[in-house]
């Protein structure tokens, strides 16, 4: 029999201990016994202090960003930036300005990119932003609400939409499905190739969603101040738990909580490098950003480098392992060789 680690003995318990109760979709239910204040408030990134070490790596000169992301087909990365709002997009085989820059029509709060398109989620504005990469072709879709993540699924887009507290599935841009049930807030989307899971930072909980049948499925809760999600190369979802410091890992499908290992310093953004089997997770506490080999029982730590201030967002170049941080306080973008 395979002997269990700490953070797995501790981890399993848990997972049967805090499965939530359901609430109604349109409000918070006060006989929900997990959640433990009567006015939740979605946690934020540890305000960064001043920067004591020099960051590692290249700093390329950007203001405020919020998100970062690469796609590997055009080989581009991709920064967001809220003021202006706007992407610039990057060669990655050539770091050092960017190739263009693509107005939006408001600040983008989440990023992605896949298969030679980035997608932005732009709440102020309630919508939905397509980028063509490398060109920076940019074409809009309207959501009804407030679109806080969105990732593609094939042909689809899962959207999930904060103030509607729902998961919106969209095809040629309309809306084909929408989902509800459980949440308090919808406020990022994860998908894992095999099972599709909502974070709630309202309620700091994680759901299963299932997209064919349009249902809500079961919901863990994510400690004390789910922060960001992202999905592993087993099946998984790593969870920031910003208040508690702590990694999670929940295994989908059926939602079960594996794995809770404690990151002091401030724990808020994550990136995965399928490549390496790497969670990268910046401190904004302590400015850094820590690698960590997740094949094991638990987290083993692989790297830590010193970084911009207020790293709130990272991001990874799969093909060369480049690790990329986005300073919320607009002192550049990192781009780190381990």
């Amino acid at each position: 029999m395979r002997r269990l680690t700490a953070a797995s003995r501790i981890a399993i318990p848990l997972a049967g201990a805090l499965a939530l109760s359901a609430c109604s979709s349109t409000g918070q239910d006060n006989t929900d016994s997990l959640q433990v204040v009567n006015n939740p408030v979605a946690v934020k990134a540890a305000v960064s202090p001043a920067v004591g070490a020099k960051p590692a790596g290249q700093v390329l000169p950007t203001p405020e960003v919020s998100a970062v992301a690469t796609d590997a087909q055009s080989h581009t990365l991709v920064v967001a930036l809220a003021k202006p709002p706007s992407v610039q997009v990057y060669d990655l085989g050539s770091l050092g300005a960017p190739k263009i820059t693509v107005p939006l029509p408001g600040p983008a709060e989440s990023l992605s990119a896949s298969g030679g398109q980035a997608l932005a989620s732009i709440p102020t504005k309630g919508v939905l932003a397509r980028i063509t990469l490398p060109g920076g072709q940019l074409r809009t879709e309207p959501v009804a609400g407030q679109p806080s993540a969105g990732v593609t699924d094939g042909a689809d887009t899962i959207v999930a939409v904060r103030d509607r507290k729902a998961v919106e599935v969209l095809a040629n841009g309309a809306v084909t499905k929408t989902i509800t049930g459980q949440l308090y807030s919808a406020d990022d989307v994860v998908d894992t190739g095999q099972n599709v899971v909502v974070l709630d930072r309202l309620r700091t909980a994680v759901f299963s969603v299932d997209v064919n049948a349009g249902t809500m499925g079961e919901g863990l809760r994510a400690g004390d101040g789910a922060a960001n999600a992202v999905a592993d190369s087993y099946g998984r979802v790593l969870v920031t738990d910003a208040r508690a410091g702590a990694l999670l890992a929940f295994s989908t499908g059926p939602l079960i909580l594996r794995q809770r290992y404690p990151v002091p310093g401030g724990i808020y953004g994550i990136a995965y490098d399928k490549q390496r089997s790497l969670a990268w997770v910046t401190l904004t506490g302590t400015n850094e950003v820590v690698g960590f080999d997740v094949r094991g029982g638990e987290p083993t730590e692989k790297y830590r480098f010193p970084t911009v201030r207020q790293p709130d967002s990272v991001g990874v170049d799969e093909q060369t392992g480049r690790v990329i941080v986005g300073s919320a306080a607009g002192e550049g973008t990192q781009v780190i060789q381990p």
